[in-house]
């Protein structure tokens, strides 16, 4: 069994735009510019955002954080965000969800530029990925390939099964799976909470990729031997021996399931870390996209 350790990619991913982007300083050219805007005081939001502004650091990126309060209106979100869509100045940019119940999600996701749209979240940047066209991959998605393809996992003629049909995992990671190339090319189930004898599914499957929500759903019996497991769950449970008092806890009954499977992400430490890492990839990609534009 290997761990497909997303910690440690990531770092490796770091480091190399960190490299690209002392290049881009020693020829002059301008370097890449990410923005976040978080309303309200969400806590695991606030140390989300925070952990991007730390990896913007790191790699040599320059960053902006816009922090709104949670009485902030549609209309002064949509002027902000229409703010950044005009400068120059910001490569790509960030709505950090969830957002507060006075703002509708699906009217600011839609004003954002889809060039600086570094989530992949527009339906323009959906719908290119969808017609396997150049453009920017949802950040946890774009993750799980770089996971695969870094640690050479065979997808090819493989049956994948997605469980969980979220615009921001489950359904991209469905069309991903099965789009022409590597990763890619593998027969895809995307199941739900609707979903009759899901044991039976995913007990068939050659990879499964848990994006649920659910701490410890899967479950041994529900996997075959050799299985490739990728756990996107992360929920705090509360537990009384931590410091916290809580733990975080991925989809997965990682003890149990681990014994069976050929690869399989931790949580934490898997998935989680990767999606800061794309998420400076896409912003880099927009950069250079950028420059080649002007």
């Amino acid at each position: 069994m290997t761990i497909l350790d997303g910690k440690k990619v990531s770092n490796d991913i770091k480091d190399e735009i960190a490299e690209q982007v002392k290049k881009m300083k020693a020829k002059g050219e301008k370097v890449p510019h990410l923005a976040a805007i978080i309303v309200g005081n969400d806590g695991a939001s606030l140390t989300y955002v925070g952990s991007k502004v730390r990896a913007c650091e790191r790699v040599g990126f320059e960053s902006t954080l816009v922090k709104m309060s949670n009485t902030t209106s549609e209309v002064e979100l949509l002027d902000k965000i229409q703010e950044l869509n005009e400068d120059p100045k910001i490569d790509g940019f960030i709505v950090q969800l969830p957002l507060p119940e006075q703002i509708n999600e699906q009217k600011v996701l839609l004003a954002v530029n889809p060039d600086k749209d570094v989530d992949g979240f527009h339906p323009a940047n959906f719908g290119k990925m969808a017609l396997d066209m150049t453009t920017f991959i949802p950040a946890t998605p774009f993750g799980i390939l770089e996971l695969l393809e870094r640690y050479g996992v065979e997808t090819s003629g493989k049956h994948t099964v997605v469980i969980g049909r979220s615009h921001i995992v489950g359904r991209p990671m469905s069309i991903l799976m099965g789009r022409k190339g590597f990763p890619g090319n593998s027969t895809v189930t995307l199941t739900h909470s609707h979903t009759k004898n899901i044991t039976q599914i995913t007990s068939q499957a050659d990879i499964i990729i848990s994006a649920l929500g659910v701490p410890n759903f899967l479950k041994a019996e529900m996997v075959k031997d050799d299985a490739v497991i990728i756990d996107v769950g992360i929920t705090r449970v509360a537990d009384d021996t931590t410091a916290k008092g809580y733990k975080i806890t991925g989809d997965v009954d990682f003890v149990n399931v681990s014994k069976k499977a050929s690869y399989i992400t931790p949580v934490p430490g898997g998935v989680g870390p990767m999606t800061i890492a794309m998420l400076l990839k896409n912003t880099l990609l927009a950069c250079e996209r950028h420059r080649k534009q002007s």
